[in-house]
């Protein structure tokens, strides 16, 4: 209804909460002094959406109760909600003819708000600076009862902090935040830069849960989208200008060209179109599959011999890790955080941006060598396992939660 207020503290609905009980891992008892913590995150299938639900997840794990506010349910939330959360509030909306545009950032600080009131949050954690970050800043000045955390993952800082609508915003939101962090060293000296802001900016990496993502050797799962001899590659994206998806059709093209492959393209986005019309230009439409945003992407990345990763600019690559964390090779471009996740020669290789015969060359030097292949696959795996596995990162984070409420 038009003009209703928030919705809060929605433990979901009973079905979720019952059905979780059987899909979740118990929680263990919360501490009485584990901060409470409140997460603001995007709800699709991005990157920093899905890193904001792991970890949210997470730290519930760890006694903590966590309180999810947003829009929309976190796309990685559904179905694992408990009696004892994490629990979900949903931001209500306004409509008003005086008003041209939403207010995002208005509605979740109000959200936040009651939730911090209503439910002693200690910390809020912020994924993306606008308006995450702003709202939670807002809520904050409203109760005088949190202390903000934020989390910079790339396109807050590279893009919608750079334009100009947003660039003093965005500086607030970093300068007045108690803690920021960011998901690798190139984004963490990029926002030093395009900000001029000297304040410290931990880096805390991505994570990928090993145990989900890993390798399938059943035949019968990759016949879905394969021949015994072809080739399975994938490119998971969010199909948007920066990810530069005609040069992953390009570096395909000159892959099939020269021995059996197919493409699976995981996602969906503006440019989209444009992919699958260069796809039928090149001939290879027939050994290209569009699939949208695929839920069970876990699965194709685990029957799959290579991941191509094209963008001009990734602030980490969490695709990519996933990929590796799957025992596959990485081809990327080298750019942004990239090369802190997939060391050239090892793991994967790298090109320039848009160097699509480099990055043609390097996929076929890894499909054609078998040895190679095998190697590149356990380095990737060993990559995911020991340096970006939940065991290890989850625990900087708590670690920064505590330095955050401490002051």
């Amino acid at each position: 209804m038009a003009g209703q207020g928030t919705v809060t503290f929605c433990p979901v609905h009973l079905y979720f909460a019952a059905m979780s009980l059987f899909s979740c891992p118990p929680l263990p008892d919360a501490s009485s002094t584990a901060p409470k913590i409140a997460v603001l995150c995007h709800t699709g299938a991005g990157g920093s959406g899905v890193v904001a639900t792991e970890l949210g997840l997470k730290v519930a794990a760890a006694g903590h109760e966590v309180h999810f506010v947003g829009a929309a349910m976190p796309f990685r939330l559904t179905g694992c909600q408990g009696l004892r959360g994490p629990y979900f509030h949903q931001v209500g909306g306004f409509a008003y003819a005086l008003f041209e545009q939403p207010f995002p950032e208005l509605s979740a600080a109000n959200t936040l708000s009651e939730v911090i009131l209503e439910h002693g949050v200690d910390l809020t954690h912020a994924h993306y600076a606008i308006p995450h970050a702003s709202a939670a800043l807002h809520a904050r000045s409203i109760t005088g009862k949190t202390r903000v955390m934020t989390t910079l993952h790339g396109t807050d800082v590279t893009l919608v902090g750079t334009e100009p609508a947003f660039r003093h915003t965005t500086r607030h939101a970093i300068e007045r935040s108690d803690h920021v962090t960011a998901v690798s060293h190139s984004l963490a000296a990029e926002t030093r830069a395009v900000f001029g802001v000297d304040r410290d900016i931990e880096v805390i990496h991505n994570f990928v849960d090993s145990d989900r993502f890993r390798r399938i050797t059943d035949p019968g799962v990759r016949a879905r989208f394969a021949h015994p001899e072809e080739a399975l590659i994938v490119h998971v994206s969010n199909f948007r200008p920066i990810k530069r998806v005609e040069d992953v059709v390009q570096v395909f093209a000159r892959i099939a060209s020269e021995i059996p492959a197919r493409l699976l393209m995981i996602g969906d986005g503006p440019e989209r179109a444009r992919a699958f019309e260069l796809a039928r230009e090149l001939g290879v439409i027939g050994r290209t599959q569009f699939l949208g945003s695929f839920p069970d992407v876990q699965t194709v990345l685990g029957i799959s011999d290579l991941f191509l990763l094209t963008s001009s600019h990734e602030s980490f690559g969490l695709a990519a890790l996933e990929a590796m964390s799957c025992e596959v090779p990485v081809v990327a471009s080298n750019a942004g955080g990239i090369p802190e996740v997939v060391e050239h020669g090892v793991n994967g290789f790298l090109s320039q941006v848009g160097d699509v015969d480099d990055m043609a060359h390097g996929a076929l030097k890894i499909l054609r060598d078998p040895e190679l292949y095998r190697q590149m696959g356990q380095a990737a795996r060993r990559t995911a396992t020991e340096r970006f596995h939940p065991r290890l990162i989850v625990p900087q984070y708590l670690a920064a939660y505590r330095k955050t409420v401490e002051g």
